[in-house]
């Protein structure tokens, strides 16, 4: 019973120890800091994991991992207090921010920009997780196809990276960048979209009834696994085994980010780990694609054409087990079950461990200046 008291206790006391307004005292100066967006305890696991096995190689004695969200988020964030204190993650810290936000409100100054910048101002660079669609009422769309869980996530995400990179919805409004260029901006999946409607880009709200008019499963799947950005069989067949994902092959094209920035061959064709059925339709302003899926119809990667370090990917090289092997999966029926380690394979490996050499890189030279 007294143990049970000692770690009530401890938990209580935790919340204290890493309050929910980083940004609002006074930053350790002595520390760069890398801002985490939606910063749940399975996000911040992740990135414990990214940086335990040294793919997000940062150095914790010289780093801060801030992790920020807005009051008006579904999820409970003070469980990821409790997982920053029992896993006593000394350098990681939270931030909520509270000011109003809602559409009309998004692309202009608003109740959130002061913390914005201050954000920004205190911080290298900001890292954008996956997640559910975004309310299409956002890029000026009705919904058709899209489920939204969480708009208030979405509001908060899709204006911060307004007022970092800006757009060709409110061209008036000066981007943070313009202050510093060099600041990293990067996300997977979700991350990629917010991204490219935050610049005045749109989405296809269903990949398969959109771009390829398919409407059932089974007409989705007769799409080919190669060109399936999620895996439908889960809907017609009842195994646990089969993965709600896929990993189809990246096609990098001609722009220079994949070739000369990351150092990854035009020849090379790796795997990426897909869950997604929304892509970017219109591409937002001062954007260039790096990357398509195998039949060239969505787009996979973006790079900014104005500041060097805004990049993202619609895949997820951030899934730990595509680093090691874990429980058995297939995808069609018929498979026999592997890991997704497996599956990845040496090759698309190297690719991912590249991919978040470049993004370590970025971090590295920014805390340097």
């Amino acid at each position: 019973m007294k143990k049970i008291l000692m770690s009530v206790l401890f938990l209580c006391l935790a919340v204290i120890i890493y309050p929910q307004d980083f940004f609002r005292g006074n930053p350790d100066s002595g520390k760069s800091h890398i801002i985490l967006m939606n910063p749940t305890a399975g996000n911040l696991e992740v990135i414990q994991f990214l940086i335990g096995k040294k793919l997000l190689d940062i150095d914790p004695d010289e780093v801060s991992l801030v992790g920020v969200y807005h009051a008006s988020q579904e999820y409970d964030f003070s469980k990821s207090a409790d997982y920053i204190a029992k896993n006593n993650l000394n350098g990681y810290f939270l931030h909520e921010v509270r000011g109003d936000l809602e559409e009309g409100n998004l692309f202009t100054p608003n109740p959130c920009s002061e913390d914005f910048r201050k954000i920004f101002e205190n911080s290298v660079g900001v890292i954008f997780f996956g997640g559910q669609d975004i309310p299409p009422s956002v890029y000026g769309e009705e919904n058709l196809y899209s489920e939204t869980t969480d708009p208030g996530r979405h509001y908060f995400e899709v204006s911060f990276l307004f007022h970092l990179i800006g757009g060709s919805r409110n061209p008036a409004v000066k981007p943070l960048l313009d202050e510093n260029p060099s600041y990293l901006v990067t996300g997977f999946c979700l991350g990629l979209q917010s991204m490219n409607v935050a610049a005045g880009g749109t989405l296809y709200q269903d990949i398969p009834a959109q771009i390829y008019d398919k409407q059932t499963d089974e007409e989705r799947l007769s799409i080919g696994k190669e060109n399936l950005h999620r895996n439908y069989w889960q809907n017609i067949v009842k195994d646990p085994m089969l993965m709600g994902t896929n990993l189809h092959r990246i096609h990098f094209t001609d722009d220079p980010f994949f070739g000369k920035t990351v150092r990854i061959s035009k020849k090379e064709f790796p795997l990426g780990y897909s869950s997604h059925h929304q892509s970017i339709n219109k591409v937002g302003e001062n954007f260039r694609v790096t990357a398509l899926s195998p039949d060239g119809k969505v787009i996979e990667g973006l790079a900014h054409s104005v500041y060097p370090n805004v990049f993202s990917v619609q895949f997820h090289p951030e899934v730990p087990s595509l680093y090691e092997d874990r429980g058995l999966l297939k995808f069609n029926p018929d498979d026999n079950p592997v890991t997704l380690h497996q599956m990845l394979g040496k090759h698309s490996l190297r690719f991912h461990k590249k991919y978040w050499g470049h993004i370590s890189e970025v971090i590295e030279i920014n805390s340097d200046r």
